[in-house]
């Protein structure tokens, strides 16, 4: 069976939930299926973790606190997912690689949030993606690939068709390793695509958009590891 990594970008899981979507990405994932796929989904925390995240740090919690209560928000957003996907879903939030392990075996869409203190939902979907020997690994997030700068700001930025992953390092390294603040990517889900040489891809978060990047077509920016040929 082949098997596909796809982190949910947060931006999904807005308050109130847009249920309609839900529903279309759980469509989407279905269909995935139905070609003989194996999806294994990380929801990330989006909306909710970030208002928890934002009250505790003002109440002075400490930055592995705040990570918790990330992955337990993601973990909420999970189960949403579960929900969505009925019988087609392994019914269980997974809290472990152990328990991903098992939960592959079961054949059935794999859903989780995030995994532990200190890796964002990038870096537990990029070791997931390597513990499952993926075929590929789908990050979906709130910009349709990567840019020279972001995007939302610069009217000039450039966007990468391809990037490697030393580039793509220099773009992010900067970006502060804090709860709630994990963007794009961080540099310890590179490190890990890097070395399991899993293919990638970063696209913007549509059931549209994932099925085309399930299709294998040249949508958002495509990750190569550093020293492969772009």
């Amino acid at each position: 069976m082949h098997r596909i990594v796809i982190k949910l970008s947060g931006s999904m899981f807005k308050s109130p939930i847009d249920v309609k979507l839900i529903k279309d990405i759980c469509y989407t994932f279905n269909s995935i299926i139905k070609e003989g796929i194996q999806p294994i989904i990380i929801a990330g925390g989006g909306e909710i973790a970030r208002t928890y995240i934002t009250a505790m740090r003002t109440l002075k919690s400490n930055e592995t606190t705040l990570d918790e209560m990330g992955i337990a928000a993601s973990r909420l957003n999970a189960r949403i997912i579960i929900a969505g996907l009925g019988n087609s879903a392994y019914p269980l939030v997974s809290s472990s690689m152990d328990e991903v392990s098992i939960a592959i075996a079961s054949k059935k869409a794999v859903v989780l949030g995030g995994l532990y203190p200190g890796h964002s939902t990038n870096a537990t979907a990029a070791l997931v993606a390597e513990i499952s020997n993926a075929d590929l690994f789908i990050n979906t997030t709130d910009v349709d690939g990567v840019y020279t700068s972001d995007p939302q700001i610069d009217k000039k930025a450039k966007k990468f068709t391809k990037i490697d992953t030393k580039a793509l390092f220099k773009l992010i390294e900067k970006s502060p390793m804090i709860a709630g603040a994990y963007d794009l990517m961080d540099p310890l889900s590179i490190k890990i695509i890097e070395r399991s040489k899993v293919k990638t891809r970063i696209i913007l978060c549509t059931p549209k958009n994932i099925i085309e990047a399930v299709k294998d077509t040249s949508i958002g920016t495509e990750v190569i590891v550093s020293g492969t040929s772009i």
